[in-house]
């Protein structure tokens, strides 16, 4: 992998003519799921293919890094993951619960009720149209957002248990950064966290273009326990790690590592009987 101006027009920028994912290469266009047309959905579905179902936020990540931050990641590692097991990408849901950074300029967060809700919605449809093995990839790792997702999807589990429907589906609910915050304490400062090292290689390596500026070196002391209504005054800069060491090559390597952990869940998920 290498750095990529925009993932979902990779294949066209050999191609000036195409300006849209959506007038891409038949290979590109079947990585989306809703890029199908209704009669290869319904193929899907009898194949039982994986879908995954990136989920990101609009939040601060520091001077140096876009909102989208969080959105860009996951989409990424769900797109190179559909490339090497022949699953789905949903349409990405673009926000998300941010209680620790939502008084920074530019974080439009949603309460957890709102995200329950949509992501318990998603997964009900998706089996509503005869697909049983989804994973919701969040590249939000926030406690309370975390919590939403999984929370929608046990919901989903349990009520398809307690009616004893003939397929019962498989739900998979994690973070890319359980994978990319392995690396800590091995390849990274065991401190690093929002928009650090780890994160700011990252979309170095995905779109470069966006990260503007230098950022700031940043280990601040939070507190362990207490809720309070104002955590920014903890992290000002918006940035927990050392942002200034970061780069594209260690990016590469984190989202490699971060890829080949979601191929193995979807390997997973497609073995498994439903």
């Amino acid at each position: 992998m290498k750095s990529d101006p925009d993932y979902r027009d990779r294949e066209l920028m050999e191609t000036p003519n195409l300006k849209s994912h959506h007038t891409a290469s038949e290979e590109t266009a079947k990585l989306w799921f809703d890029e199908l047309g209704m009669k290869e959905a319904e193929e899907a579905a009898k194949s039982r293919k994986v879908i995954i179902i990136p989920v990101g936020s609009v939040e601060e990540h520091g001077a140096h890094l876009p909102l989208c931050t969080d959105s860009l990641q996951p989409e990424y590692v769900a797109l190179e993951v559909a490339r090497k097991t022949g699953c789905l990408v949903a349409p990405p849901l673009r926000y998300g619960v941010c209680n620790s950074t939502r008084n920074f300029a530019g974080t439009i967060s949603i309460g957890s009720a709102s995200l329950h809700a949509i992501i318990r919605d998603i997964l009900e449809e998706f089996i509503r149209n005869g697909f049983t093995k989804l994973l919701v990839l969040s590249g939000h790792a926030g406690q309370a957002h975390i919590a939403a997702l999984r929370l929608a999807a046990q919901e989903v589990i349990w009520y398809h248990a307690q009616e004893r429907r003939e397929k019962m589906p498989r739900i998979m609910v994690c973070s890319d950064y359980d994978f990319a915050y392995e690396l800590k304490g091995k390849q990274f400062d065991e401190r690093d966290g929002h928009a650090g090292t780890i994160e700011t290689s990252r979309v170095m390596a995905i779109r470069a273009d966006l990260v503007t500026r230098k950022g700031e070196k940043s280990f601040p002391k939070l507190p362990r326990f207490e809720i309070v209504a104002d955590p920014e005054r903890y992290f000002p800069s918006g940035v927990i790690g050392d942002p200034t060491i970061a780069s594209a090559e260690k990016g590469q390597t984190i989202n490699e590592y971060v890829i080949t952990g979601v191929v193995k869940l979807v390997e997973e998920l497609k073995s498994a009987r439903t």
